[in-house]
């Protein structure tokens, strides 16, 4: 990740978990979050282990109790939105390329190039109601929350 960054400073990095694998102990959980900290990846994902049909995991011993996966669901996605909202606090003030999904009387919503449709945060365009579903706009960026951007829309693209 490290020699990625150094390549591609802008590199978008996604990853997906599970918590509560059996036999999971809460030293390997803490060693997960310590790795989330130091990978400090852009988009993150984390589901609660649950058993599918026909899975060998089925039948592994020391299965996670369902409070401690909630429990430890809350402290991973707790994790990942400080990572995330420090992520995204740094692109204020930048301009960003966002295609349009919505529109709307008070604005529009979209996606950079890092944001997977309905799974990622969106870009909020808050002077963006006369634009076009399908358009590819440049925004700065104004604000930013733990998931999402919001600002309003920036020169023409050249």
């Amino acid at each position: 990740l490290t020699r990625w960054r150094a390549i591609r400073p802008d590199i978008t990095v996604r990853s997906t978990f599970i918590v509560g694998f059996p036999g999971e102990t809460e030293a390997e959980f803490r060693e997960l979050l310590d790795f989330l900290e130091a990978a400090q990846l852009d988009r993150v994902g984390c589901f609660r282990y649950s058993p599918v049909a026909g899975a060998a995991a089925n039948a592994l011993a020391d299965p996670v109790p369902d409070a401690v996966k909630d429990e430890r669901h809350e402290r991973f996605m707790t994790a990942q939105a400080a990572i995330s909202a420090g992520k995204l606090a740094r692109k204020v003030g930048r301009v960003l390329d966002v295609l349009v999904d919505e529109v709307d009387a008070g604005g529009a919503t979209g996606r950079s190039h890092a944001d997977a449709p309905e799974i990622d945060g969106t870009v909020r365009i808050d002077d963006g109601a006369e634009l076009a579903p399908g358009a590819c706009v440049r925004v700065l960026i104004e604000r930013a929350g733990e998931h999402d951007l919001a600002g309003r829309l920036a020169e023409a693209k050249g």
